[in-house]
């Protein structure tokens, strides 16, 4: 049986049980800065309290603490170099055809009311002389979208650094997504969806741009 990231192996010896321990060659870890998130607790603390809760109940005594270490996950992005992640696995190839990753899931929060929209992301580029790894562009997704953001926003920056870094010969980003602070207040409509698009390059003529459009509403297998 697996315990906490190591293997647990059972044998009898004359009536007895010996355990025989195998420490994981990879294990993940979390790391949070003490100074922020003692201030981050501290804040979230009075805050329960000020919306009429007892911080001090059995249930929310941790909840303080664990808040504040998931803000500073769901806000990793602003700590992390898109252009960086890009450039790490960055190949020189002589292929021009364009490259798809379409529904990558994407979460992050509003600016405005900070609560969470979700959806897919699906991006292109055409290379031009360089090429990146697949899983390269679904974390750049991911450092813009683990951050206090906006759609719009958070579409044209996933062009711009693929732009930067790659420097191909054109981009495209559409994502779709479902925003909570339209779901769970204010119009409160549950089926609306926000569709946002970036197009640079050759995706800026009609026929490409059409392609890719068209690609990524198929389904193939």
């Amino acid at each position: 049986m697996k315990h906490r990231g190591i293997l647990l192996n059972t044998r009898h010896n004359y009536g007895q049980t010996k355990l025989k321990y195998s420490i994981m060659a990879y294990k993940k870890t979390e790391q949070y800065e003490d100074r922020i998130t003692s201030q981050l607790i501290t804040n979230y603390k009075q805050t329960i309290s000020l919306l009429g809760e007892d911080a001090e109940r059995e249930g929310l005594i941790k909840t303080p603490e664990r808040v504040a270490k998931a803000m500073q996950y769901l806000t990793q992005g602003y700590h992390i170099d898109a252009k960086a992640i890009l450039d790490s696995a960055k190949f020189h190839e002589e292929v021009s055809e364009m490259i798809i990753v379409k529904d990558i899931e994407m979460y992050s929060m509003c600016e405005h009311h900070m609560l969470p929209f979700f959806g897919k992301a699906h991006i292109a580029y055409i290379p031009n002389g360089w090429i990146t790894g697949l899983s390269k562009i679904a974390r750049v997704v991911d450092v813009y979208a683990r951050r206090l953001q906006v759609q719009e926003r958070l579409t044209t920056q996933i062009l711009e650094a693929i732009k930067a870094s790659l420097n191909p010969l054109g981009v495209a980003v559409v994502i779709e997504a479902s925003h909570l602070c339209m779901m769970m207040r204010g119009v409160q409509k549950q089926n609306s969806v926000t569709t946002t698009s970036a197009f640079w390059g050759e995706f800026e003529k009609n026929e490409t741009r059409s392609e890719f459009t068209k690609l990524i509403s198929s389904r193939l297998h």
